[in-house]
């Protein structure tokens, strides 16, 4: 993957960006068929969110700078690097799952390897990981920056405020991404917020705040490419929100039939981020209709792979329960 790169994107690049929008939405499908078969216990998706968080991610320069994910953030991870393999492992709870070695939530994403970091249970914390990531970076003069990402219902949280107040108070380079999916569980943003966009909030936080269209992919990795050399540049965060619509129900655990009609879901699937980056492709002639089918069947394939493998992997074995918690193994007795 090339990251972090011109403002003009090639070819190769913009089919690669398809490739892991694709990619993430078929694993993340296949997630759901799971759950219905018994197969995993719970699933929390990121249908309809792809564009915003591949973007973004091709515009990181990758296992240099760091991530604070949230739990939607498949497709952000996909693009830095994690693995279906990986991927259903957490799923499935089975060792080997690199976020926590199948001990947290699944989507509960992390991975050292391209300085991703897990967030807590509780929503928004990540976003004070990464100001304190942040200010270590600002410390040490490293020129890296910090993605941290949540969706609209997290800025309500006390903790979303004190790490952005926090990042522009000492000009840190984080970047806040907030997905607006239209829906905290089931409460549309004009019940928790009097400003008309998330945006709006960074003005009285003294930071820059854009809103963008979260469903155009290239027009996101514009945004977010700027952004990060604002950070770079020691010219302190950015707020970005990420204009989209979830797709799916909140969890697996939710009837979102409740709070939302299905016209309305229907029509907001004219907008689907994976249908509108493929008839960029098109149009622009970067891929014909034949090569955009093999992509699909091709990742289909690899997620059936992955599939199958997590099923055979084992599970952690019970005397190993401790081993991630404490540094060294404590006795007792």
């Amino acid at each position: 993957m090339k990251t972090g790169g011109k403002m003009d994107l090639s070819s190769e690049v913009m089919r690669e960006m398809y490739w892991m929008m694709l990619l993430a939405r078929r694993l993340d499908e296949r997630a759901w068929v799971l759950h219905r078969q018994g197969k995993i216990a719970f699933h929390i998706s990121g249908i309809g969110q792809e564009a915003a968080q591949v973007g973004a991610a091709f515009a990181l320069r990758k296992g240099e700078d760091w991530v604070t994910p949230y739990y939607r953030d498949l497709a952000l991870m996909i693009s830095l690097g994690l693995t279906p393999k990986e991927y259903v492992l957490s799923l499935m709870g089975k060792a080997g799952d690199p976020s926590s070695g199948a001990r947290q939530t699944p989507s509960h994403f992390s991975l050292r390897r391209v300085n991703a970091v897990s967030q807590s249970a509780p929503v928004a914390t990540q976003c004070v990981h990464a100001s304190g990531i942040g200010l270590a970076i600002k410390m040490k003069k490293t020129n890296q920056v910090v993605l941290t990402t949540l969706g609209e219902g997290s800025t309500s949280q006390g903790e979303w405020y004190e790490a952005v107040n926090w990042a522009a108070i000492h000009q840190l380079p984080v970047v806040f991404l907030v997905q607006n999916n239209q829906y905290a569980i089931s409460v549309p943003p004009e019940m928790q917020m009097a400003v008309k966009s998330v945006a709006d909030k960074a003005c009285g936080l003294g930071l820059p705040g854009i809103s963008i269209d979260g469903t155009d992919v290239f027009g996101v990795y514009k945004s977010f490419l700027e952004a990060f050399e604002t950070a770079r540049s020691g010219n302190g965060p950015t707020l970005i929100e990420a204009k989209m619509y979830r797709l799916t129900p909140h969890s697996s655990d939710d009837d979102d039939r409740t709070y939302r009609s299905r016209e309305e879901v229907e029509e907001h699937k004219k907008k689907d981020p994976l249908l509108l980056a493929r008839q960029v492709l098109l149009e622009k002639s970067v891929a014909t209709e034949a090569e955009l089918d093999t992509l699909d069947k091709k990742a289909k394939e690899m997620i059936t792979e992955a599939v199958n493998f997590g099923e055979q992997a084992p599970y952690p074995k019970a005397e190993e329960g401790m081993h991630p918690v404490y540094f060294e193994e404590v006795q007792h007795g």
